[in-house]
């Protein structure tokens, strides 16, 4: 678990959607305007995670989440951020869909949730920066 102290939040504005390509699908347009998004390949799929009022047609899309991110940027040295997140959520039955860059960590949780999650992340001693 986690020895590091509770880190920083903030919630990210906007509602997102969490889209799914085949790994061979070309021609994403990019979002113009956003403060967050995210496109991963793997052998087995095209993910992008993009805010929802810029959703593509031709995908698979789940549709209404919120962000909360980590303030950074961390340290490569750091343990147990994600898990230190995820695991009370876990307990609330909070499902999440995790993200990481260079920087820092956002998790993406379905939009009803945030209220009750950022209770038990405060209860948990995380700070949220508005």
């Amino acid at each position: 678990m986690n020895q590091n102290p509770p880190f920083s939040l903030k919630i990210l504005p906007g509602r997102y959607a969490i889209c799914r390509f085949p790994p061979s699908h070309g021609g994403i347009l990019l979002p113009n305007r956003s403060s967050f998004f995210s496109l991963t390949l793997t052998e087995d799929e095209l993910s992008l995670v993009i805010d929802e009022a810029q959703t593509p047609d031709n995908c698979i899309a789940e549709r209404g989440w919120a962000a909360i991110q980590v303030i950074g940027p961390l340290d490569f040295n750091l343990t147990g951020i994600l898990v230190s997140l995820a695991a009370p959520l876990a307990k609330a039955n909070i499902s999440i869909f995790a993200v990481s860059t260079y920087n820092t960590d956002t998790i993406l949780l379905r939009e009803a949730d945030l209220p009750k999650a950022v209770e038990i992340l405060q209860g948990g001693g995380f700070h949220f920066s508005h």
